[in-house]
């Protein structure tokens, strides 16, 4: 006897197989199941590309008339770049539907389930809803907030640093580490740094994997005053992907001038009490321009601003087997910190894995 929860897994495996691809579209897959046999499948490839329902439809072609469709999530009936999913099942001859979790879209939120139900299509919801909700976070909390999800990460010791006092910092982690560090860069929409970063590290925040096809993430500088050289290696033509410079009035008007003659955005922004960039001004920005998720790399103070704004949602923590010691060695969060552990940030949900030398630490901010 088949089981329902074994299709629904095939279908958030799909899914995955377009994370990262779909933006501003949610990660989505679906699977046509006939007779106790999957008789068509597929997935969500990018934005204005077929969603995933369409695909699995018409895999499966007549086999479709009177099976089951398996799919992520609520099945849109709207037109957008596509036609409404609901009319596609409804014309195969689909008669019931299983699917993960709802869309929090207005455009759909439940529509897609009334108008199936309406059709007389036997509709269920909930299996595989904690999978797809974490697959789709970044998507589900651009919609209900209209800015990008955030995710802190940073590399560290044992014991709290980020680098020696000398600022040696290369390389903490191993290559493992690094590794799973651009994996989650191909997720992301954008990636972003201080002005100290870029001058002490000189990145280039390129994702570099092993395989044919790499998303490469907005690269966002935060830069209030000009600080980083234009010789930087972020703001070079020949680096693949796009660099931005989130600025304030304090940047001299030449070097705008000259980052826009290298193909380097500048996005002028209000300035905090400190002249530091405004950080929620960023994100509703980054929000209009259908960005769903940012990663923050730091450094420290960087990533202090953003935790003492409210604004991180996830951390990665990737932490080596080294003790690196003294006092001036920095860690990877600065600001003004907690002044009780009541006021410090707490993560939910928390995982542990090993990868290669080193450990990765995940959770959500409490």
């Amino acid at each position: 006897m088949y089981r329902h929860d074994d299709f629904m897994k095939r279908a958030l495996a799909l899914a995955h197989q377009g994370q990262g691809a779909t933006r501003p579209n949610p990660a989505v897959g679906a699977v046509v199941v006939n007779d106790g046999r999957i008789v068509g499948e597929g997935y969500h490839r990018r934005a204005g590309a077929p969603h995933a329902e369409v695909e699995a439809l018409r895999a499966a072609g007549e086999a479709a008339r009177g099976a089951t469709l398996y799919v992520t999530l609520e099945p849109c009936n709207h037109y957008g770049r596509t036609p409404p999913c609901t009319e596609a099942i409804i014309e195969a001859g689909i008669t019931e539907v299983f699917y993960a979790v709802a869309d929090p879209n207005p455009h759909v939120a439940g529509n897609g389930q009334q108008r199936l139900a309406s059709a007389g299509i036997a509709v269920h919801h909930g299996l595989g809803a904690a999978e797809a909700t974490d697959l789709n976070r970044f998507f589900f909390h651009a919609i209900k907030t209209g800015q990008p999800y955030l995710v802190a990460k940073f590399a560290a010791s044992l014991d709290g640093k980020i680098a020696t006092r000398a600022g040696h910092s290369q390389w903490i982690t191993g290559s493992d580490a690094r590794e799973a560090g651009h994996g989650l860069r191909h997720l992301v929409d954008a990636i972003l740094i201080g002005a100290g970063t870029a001058i002490a590290d000189n990145p280039q925040l390129t994702t570099r994997l092993p395989r044919p096809e790499v998303r490469h993430p907005l690269r966002i500088v935060l830069d209030s005053a000009g600080r980083v050289p234009l010789r930087s290696r972020l703001y070079q033509a020949d680096l693949p992907g796009q660099t931005l410079v989130a600025t304030t009035q304090a940047m001299p008007s030449a070097h705008i001038a000259a980052l826009e003659q290298q193909g380097v955005e500048t996005l002028l922004l209000p300035a905090t009490a400190t002249g530091q960039v405004d950080l929620v001004a960023l994100l509703a920005e980054l929000g209009r321009r259908q960005l769903t998720s940012l990663l923050v790399e730091g450094g420290g103070q960087v990533l202090g601003s953003f935790f003492e704004a409210g604004l991180v949602n996830e951390v990665w923590a990737f932490l080596a087997p080294l003790i690196i010691g003294g006092q001036a060695a920095p860690g990877p969060v600065g600001g003004s910190g907690a002044a009780t552990l009541a006021d410090a940030f707490r993560l939910k949900n928390t995982t542990i894995e090993t990868v290669g030398c080193d450990f990765l630490i995940r959770g959500f901010v409490h």
